[in-house]
């Protein structure tokens, strides 16, 4: 590949393609900072500008899980769901499987990890179907795994064959290096059965608890994000996902416990944060709860 000639190029190269994001936020107006020459001194390899964010924006951004798992998903549409996580510094791509090695391309490079969900989105494949996704998957580059409890064996009060389902899909995953979220699907589950099912996922080892799918009959509420939070503590991750569509539902996911969203309006979050007059420090909760492993 070849490289610009002189410092000043670069800072060219990166002043133009800041502009250009800029202008794809719709804040093209603001004033751009200098050209950040201490990483040009510092010969970096890779120069990632993000679009003049604070510290709370980039923190946001960092929390967010930019997923696509609609069926009717094509190749050109996931090719741009990972230039927008690259472009804004998502956490992952949430991907279908058959998308997993396309992602791993896009992001290569990039710290944009690759996430897939494994029994999506019923949650009653066959315990062993389960591991073998997991597997397949993080043979592909998967480097997170969202799985779906099986919601039915639940209900039938088959709590060992639960946890025994979860078990083996998070311990295939972390064999493999890779982060595991829990699926409960709040939105078929009575109180009690979602602090059952939390508990589960924390006996099978998951790194995650993660609200629904966003096929269900209903998202995330700051109710159910508090309500695990209260069960699995803190040292595990919540991931919020379903309907968050807006920056008030992102705040009142994080307020209420949440260190990870699951969401395809990321983009509209941060264009959100970026308005005059929005505040910057909204963002806390994430930040007081305890680091996460990354296995």
């Amino acid at each position: 590949m070849n490289r610009p000639s002189d410092a000043h190029e670069l800072e060219q190269i990166i002043y133009a393609v800041t502009e250009e994001v800029l202008g794809y936020l719709g804040v093209s107006q603001r004033i751009l900072p200098a050209a950040p020459r201490a990483v040009t001194a510092a010969s970096a390899e890779r120069i990632s500008a993000q679009p003049n964010l604070g510290n709370a924006d980039t923190r946001i951004a960092a929390l967010i899980d930019h997923t696509l798992l609609r069926p009717e998903a094509s190749r050109s549409e996931i090719e741009n769901l990972c230039n927008e996580a690259v472009r804004f510094g998502f956490a992952t791509v949430c991907v279908n499987a058959w998308y997993v090695p396309l992602a791993v391309e896009q992001t290569r490079g990039s710290s944009v990890k690759v996430c897939t969900v494994v029994g999506f989105p019923l949650g009653a494949t066959l315990t062993t179907v389960k591991i073998h996704e997991a597997e397949e998957a993080i043979k592909l580059g998967a480097q997170e795994i969202d799985v779906v409890q099986n919601i039915g064996a639940l209900k039938s009060g088959q709590e060992e064959q639960v946890e025994a389902d979860l078990r083996g899909v998070v311990e295939a995953s972390h064999r493999g290096g890779a982060l595991c979220k829990v699926i409960l699907e709040t939105a078929l589950l009575s109180t009690e059965e979602k602090m059952r099912s939390a508990r589960l996922a924390k006996r099978a080892g998951a790194d995650f608890v993660k609200t629904s799918t966003g096929f269900s009959t209903a998202g995330a509420t700051a109710e159910d994000i508090a309500l695990l939070r209260s069960v699995v503590g803190t040292a595990m991750g919540i991931k919020a996902a379903g309907g968050i569509r807006s920056l008030e539902d992102f705040e009142r996911m994080v307020r209420a416990g949440a260190t990870r969203i699951g969401t395809s309006a990321g983009i509209k979050i941060l264009t959100e944060k970026l308005q005059p007059g929005h505040g910057s420090d909204q963002v806390t909760a994430a930040d007081d709860s305890e680091p996460l492993q990354t296995r």
